[in-house]
Order: C-alpha cells, then sequence, then structure tokens
C-alpha cells in the first residue's frame, strides 16, 4: 500500500492533512533543508543518493520522504517496516527492475521505520542498494548506528532531524488554522494568545502532538462540528489544557535517549555537580528507568570515581540500593537521591527534598536537549560528533573543572542546598564556587552535535589529493589558519571569496560534506575551478561564481546566494585591493546567517618586503641611502594607493561598522624564495609611474643622473635572482550576532 495514499481526504486527521507537499511548506528542520544545504539541492535537482532520516516522532521524516516523492521523477515506492517483511520487499525489487530494464527509471524505496527490521531483512535489502537497483530513503526514531545494519549505514548519508523550535511551531499551528484546504480556514477560530502558547510549550518539538492538540480543541469546543455557518469557535487556555494534558517526555529505555541520559547522569555525578546529577536522575525515574540499573551504574561509579578518596561511599550506595529492594516505590525514590547526592558531594545528605524540585521542574520546564558534550559517544562520536567537548574531570587539579552539566535554558538553577550541619557546612562554600564558575564556564555549546553524515567517497578523497599536489607550505599555513578551530557542522553553508587556486575551496568541500560550498574567483580563473571540480558528484561540487576582476565584487555573490546565509564567509586577499573595505565588511555580514562567522587572511603590503631590505645599501653614499628611505616611506604611506593605505589595526573599525562581533585579529611574517623578473623591477624604479611608486618617489629626491646609477644598480642586482622575500598576512576572526 502507498504510505502517501490519501484516505478519506477530509477525513484524515489534521496531521495528515497538514503534511507538506513541498519544500516551501516545511517547517524547521534548517539545517538539513534550508536554503543552499545540500538535501535541499539533490532533492530539487533529484539527484539523490541513499539517505538515513533519524529524529524523535513529529519532526518530519515521513514528510520529508513525502516531499521526495511529489518532487522525483524516479519511480517511488513505500513500505512500512511495521506492516512489511521480505515478502513486500522483494515485490519492490522486482518492481524497481522491471522500471529500470524496461523503461531506464530510478526506483526509490522509502522504508518507514527501518529499525523495526530484524538483521535478516536489513540483510536483504543490502544488496540491491549496493548495485543501484534501489536508491533507500530510511526513516527511524532509533539511533541508525544502533539499530540499522551498519553496512546500510556506511552507504548512506544520514541527516538528524531534531525536535521543532518554538517558531516554527507557532508557524505550524497558526498554518493549521488559517489553511482554507486543509486546515481550520474556512471557519471563524479565534484562539487566546496564551492557550496557543500553552499548546507550543508542551508538544515539546513535534509537530503531530502540536497538531492533534489543535484537532481536539478546535473539534470538541462546538456542540457540534462543523458548527453552523456563523457561530465562532473560541479556544482559551482552559481549552488548550484540557486538549494536551502533559508534557511529552523524550525516552526510549532501549535507544539513543537512554544512552544519552545515563551519560549524562553519569558525567554530572563525575564532575561533582548535585543540581545536574539530581535533574538527569528525575529525568530516568520520571521516565520509567529500571531503578536496579541505576544503582548499578552508581555501585561501579562508587569505586570508578571516588574509590579511596571516600571509602564509605560504595557501602552507602550499596545500603541504599539494600533499603529500595525492601521498600519500593514511590518512597524508594529517597533512596535513589541519598545515593546520588553522596556521589556528587561526598557527605551524607538529608537533602533528598531536592529530588522533587527536580522532578517538578520535568514536569513544568520543556524538555531540555541533553548538552552534545554529554552524551553517549562510544558508538556514534565519527558521526555524530555526540561527547565532542567533554572535559574530563579527572584531567585537572582537584578532580574538577567547571563545564555546564544542565541543558542550555537550566543554567543556573539549584535543586540541592546543603544544610550548615555536620560535614555539610563544610562543603556548603565550595560547591557555592563551584556553581559560580560552572554559570560562568558555557555561554554557547562549541562543539555542537553533529546532524548529518555522509559514508567515506573514494573518488572526493582522490580529488582532493590530485588536486592538492605542490600547494607550497605557506599557502598550506594560510588554509590551515582560516580554518583552524572552526568547529562547523557538516551541514553548514560556506562561501569563500576570492579562491582562485580553489586553496580554501577544498577544506570547504571537507568540512560541510552535506552543506554547501559557494566559491568566488575573477572570471578567467572560475571557469578552471569548474573544471577542476568536474569529476565530483552533481550534489558535491561548489558552486562558482564569477565576481570581478579580483573574485569580490559583491553584486553577483548576493545574486547568486538568493535567500541562503553562510554560517561561513572565509576568504584570501579579499580587501587588499579594495577601495571599500568598509562596503566589503558590510557585504560580509549581508552574506552571513544569524551567527555565522567570517574568517579572512588578507596580505598586508605595508609590511611586506620592501626593496631596501634585499640591497646592500653600504655601496650608496649616505645622501642616497637617505633619498631611498624616504622615497621608500613615501611608496608605503601613499594614501592614494589602495595596497598600503590600511592595517590590521582598522579591523576592529571595520566590523563595528558592519554590525560584526571582532573574535580575534593577528598577523604572521612569512618568508620564501621568490625570483625577481627584469620587467618587474623596470616597472617599480619607472620614473613615470605616479606619486606612490619607488621610480617617481626616487626620481622626486635626487638628479636624474643620479637617480639612473641607482636604477641600473638595483635592476644589475635583483634582476632575475632567487631572494628571500618576505611577506606579512594579516588574519582576522569576526561573528554575526544572534538575532
Amino acid at each position: 500500500m502507498d504510505l502517501f495514499q490519501s484516505a478519506g481526504g477530509e477525513h484524515q486527521p489534521l496531521a495528515a492533512r497538514m503534511r507538506p507537499r513541498i519544500l516551501d511548506e516545511f517547517f524547521g528542520q534548517g539545517h538539513i533543508v534550508g536554503h543552499g544545504r545540500l538535501l535541499r539541492r539533490v532533492i530539487q535537482a533529484d539527484q539523490l543518493s541513499s539517505l538515513i532520516f533519524y529524529g524523535p516522532p513529529g519532526t518530519g521524516k515521513t514528510s520529508l520522504a513525502r516531499i521526495i516523492a511529489n518532487t522525483t521523477k524516479s519511480n517511488f515506492i513505500t513500505i512500512n517496516a511495521v506492516l512489511s517483511g521480505v515478502k513486500e520487499l522483494r515485490e519492490a525489487i522486482a518492481e524497481a527492475r522491471e522500471k529500470r530494464d524496461m523503461y531506464g527509471r530510478r526506483t526509490i524505496l522509502f522504508v518507514d521505520e527501518v529499525h523495526r527490521w530484524n538483521k535478516a531483512q536489513q540483510d536483504a535489502l543490502l544488496p540491491w542498494v549496493e548495485n543501484g537497483t534501489v536508491i533507500l530513503v530510511g526513516a527511524t526514531t532509533e539511533n541508525p548506528y544502533f539499530e540499522v545494519n551498519s553496512a546500510l549505514v556506511s552507504r548512506s548519508r544520514i541527516f538528524q532531524l531534531k525536535g521543532l523550535d518554538e517558531d516554527d511551531l507557532y508557524a505550524v499551528g497558526r498554518a493549521a488554522l488559517t489553511d482554507p484546504e486543509r486546515g481550520y480556514g474556512l471557519y471563524d477560530v479565534t484562539i487566546d494568545d496564551d492557550a496557543l502558547r500553552h499548546l507550543v510549550e508542551t508538544s515539546a518539538g513535534d509537530a503531530r502532538s502540536l497538531l492533534n492538540a489543535v484537532e481536539l480543541a478546535v473539534e470538541t469546543t462546538p456542540t457540534a462540528f462543523p458548527p453552523p455557518e456563523g457561530e465562532r469557535i473560541h479556544i482559551t487556555l482552559e481549552i488548550a489544557e484540557e486538549s494536551i494534558q502533559r508534557k511529552v517526555v523524550l525516552y526510549d529505555k532501549q535507544g539513543d535517549y537512554h544512552y544519552d541520559i545515563v551519560s549524562a547522569f553519569i558525567k554530572s555525578l563525575r564532575g561533582s555537580d548535585p543540581d545536574a546529577a539530581l535533574y538527569w536522575l528525575a529525568r530516568m525515574v520520571r521516565a520509567g528507568e529500571d531503578p536496579h540499573f541505576i544503582f548499578r551504574r552508581m555501585l561501579i561509579l562508587a569505586s570508578e570515581d571516588v574509590g579511596l578518596a571516600d571509602p564509605a561511599a560504595l557501602g552507602i550506595v550499596e545500603a541504599a540500593a539494600a533499603a529500595f529492594d525492601r521498600i519500593g516505590l514511590p518512597e524508594g525514590r529517597f533512596h535513589l537521591t541519598h545515593a546520588a547526592l553522596y556521589l556528587a558531594t561526598a557527605p551524607k545528605s538529608n537533602s533528598s527534598l531536592g529530588f522533587f524540585e527536580a522532578l517538578a521542574a520535568v514536569e513544568k520546564e520543556a524538555a531540555g536537549e541533553v548538552p552534545n558534550h554529554l552524551r553517549d559517544g562510544n558508538r556514534d562520536k565519527e558521526g555524530f560528533g555526540h561527547g565532542e567537548g567533554y572535559l574530563y574531570p579527572h584531567a585537572f587539579r582537584d578532580h574538577w573543572v567547571a563545564q555546564q552539566y544542565l541543558p542550555t535554558g537550566l543554567h543556573g538553577l539549584v535543586f540541592y542546598e546543603p544544610s550548615d550541619q555536620g560535614y555539610e557546612l563544610s562543603i556548603r562554600d565550595a560547591i557555592e564556587r563551584r556553581r559560580e564558575a560552572q554559570i560562568a564556564a558555557v555561554i554557547e555549546d562549541p562543539y555542537p552535535e553533529v546532524l548529518t553524515y555522509s559514508p567515506p567517497d573514494g573518488n572526493r578523497e582522490t580529488w582532493f589529493r590530485r588536486t592538492s599536489a605542490g600547494e607550497n607550505a605557506i599557502l598550506e599555513d594560510v588554509r590551515r589558519t582560516v580554518f583552524e578551530g572552526l568547529r562547523i557542522p557538516r551541514h553548514s553553508r560556506i562561501l569563500v571569496v576570492n579562491d582562485p587556486s580553489g586553496l580554501l575551496m577544498k577544506e570547504a568541500l571537507r568540512m560541510a560534506p552535506e552543506g554547501g560550498v559557494w566559491v568566488t574567483s575573477g572570471a578567467e580563473r572560475a571557469e578552471a575551478l569548474r573544471r577542476m571540480a568536474d569529476s565530483l558528484d552533481p550534489a558535491d561540487k561548489p558552486v562558482v561564481i564569477s565576481a570581478g576582476p579580483a573574485g569580490v565584487s559583491f553584486e553577483p555573490i548576493l545574486a547568486e546566494l538568493g535567500a541562503a546565509r553562510m554560517e561561513l564567509v572565509a576568504g584570501r586577499n579579499t580587501i587588499t585591493r579594495s577601495d571599500d573595505r568598509e562596503g566589503a565588511f558590510r557585504c560580509f555580514a549581508d552574506c552571513l546567517a544569524p551567527g555565522g562567522r567570517l574568517s579572512l587572511a588578507d596580505i598586508v603590503p605595508a609590511g611586506s618586503q620592501r626593496l631596501s631590505g634585499l640591497l646592500d645599501m653600504d655601496r650608496f653614499d649616505s645622501a642616497v641611502r637617505s633619498a631611498f628611505h624616504e622615497a621608500e616611506e613615501m611608496v608605503y604611506r601613499c594614501r592614494h594607493n589602495v595596497l598600503v593605505d590600511w592595517s590590521e589595526s582598522d579591523f576592529p573599525g571595520w566590523c563595528a561598522g558592519a554590525g560584526l562581533e571582532l573574535v580575534d585579529s593577528s598577523a604572521r611574517e612569512y618568508e620564501e624564495q621568490r625570483t625577481l623578473g627584469r620587467e618587474d623591477i623596470e616597472r617599480w624604479m619607472d620614473r613615470n609611474g605616479g606619486e606612490g611608486t619607488y621610480g617617481y618617489e626616487l626620481s622626486e629626491r635626487m638628479d636624474g643622473q643620479e637617480f639612473e646609477r641607482v636604477k641600473t644598480a638595483v635592476i644589475a642586482t635583483l634582476s632575475r635572482q632567487s631572494v628571500p622575500w618576505k611577506r606579512r598576512i594579516a588574519y582576522i576572526r569576526a561573528r554575526k550576532p544572534q538575532q
């Protein structure tokens, strides 16, 4: 059966009727389907390779498959793994082979809830994916690294979908209430602001949950639905609260959330953070985790991370576990709390009531995402970057380091208040100091979770090696410095400005294999860059923009970008020859998405090699030496020469004028061997070269005969000679503020 066939049209649930049909109707997931992202491009170009969509319910996995079905010219077959097995798979493969052999059409096979198939069923699919008979599009709520055949994972691009944020949920709710074709736009429906806010906040990122609540609220408010003509449907907060009784707690005792939350709990105990420990304990208890499992993990931690620093810890946890076996739930929660608090602070404590404050926070606060550095990275660190950035406390003095263990949005909450009795009195000040340090430690997560993955591509790696041959040490250092420390996600959009050699383009393609790369260069070099990328797959190719002689004209760049805005703008020598550097920085800001970063490397001619440094100036008399140095100073201070009328000290002002936050600026000195051509030296020494040139400034400071003698000596000394040439390169990092 086709998963997307209409089953009754208007009698379908609201969530089914409101499924997006095209990308422009799709809400959320901008990190994978935003303008310029890889997935959006391959869907629009109908160039799909095998994909796996992974994420919680209600985030749009099946909707994306439906959009693909509506967009592609390929044969599209759908299977639900809950309802289908090997028999249905064989029928789909037979149909795919027939379409390929008779009509030359590709087949896209969408398998919903692909994790529900066992290993044998998934193995049956593998050979047909490998030989190209079908292109797999799988959807799963479970971590594919855990539940999907590793061979299928290695051959697929993986896109992780996240719970919708509040802005997206508001948009979904309003669309449902105003759409006359699929929603309630034909009826006079009003909803109070606090009612819609309640529905959004309690949907916990699940669009389906929100739409179900809206449907229930609308269709149960009047005495009959549809209501008589002219009757108003008014949804109040009270009606909204009845329509969606409680928050959705994302937790699966066998899946990814289980491992992430357990990992966060253990790391919070190890990090001596009782507030975070109570929060994650409350999440596990509220979700129905087996208390014996929690005690087992705490027993391990009592020896592994507390050990002889407090020999009583193991006995106390064991006693709490034994007491729990005698008492059971619900009172046994005190013993779980007792053990967790002891391990986190190493005192005996009667402050277990803090657990119920944490539980109350779970009940009334939106369920926060596990910070990425606390997630379990044992099996999927390479794919999703889980656990990246976690600071191991034992590696620091006093076996503690300031880092956040609570979700973003809950920083600073206090669940555990040490009493003024006994041992707790001695630890009170230390806990307060640690809390203050933790609040200051993290403004934002510098190690974002990886939301996409592409299988290794031998063709791409061969291309990188072949096109990188012969790059010299200075260029390598420039490339490394421009991208150094930029922890941008793999699905990022990157604009590389003025890259005639492809130096930065290749690094951008490595960093954003599921994002998008735009690169600008002058017209001649732009065509060379296109030829350089010809051997890449169409979906991997950068968009090459011809942007003026130096590749920095922003009109064609902005026109080519359209609605896409960049997570990173990187460039080389973008402002060296510019006559409007303030305008260039404003254009950089226009190209960036909120929170996007700018990283530039530019030669500073005023700080680079001077001719006097290559000559034996002692061969000239003092008057000539003085005239030469004076002329050289004029060359490098000429206000009419855009090459020398700036330095890295101007960066703060340019950034401020463009609304960018300056993160860092620096300069490095490089030296390389350079052979000077006779024609270059003659051009520099041309007395008719105009103000700001060596020839002109020297001729102004000595008589004609002396000038000719100096010119002849310079040409004879340096022409066609290999000389050590110094170069100063300025680096700048800036950031566009979040809006």
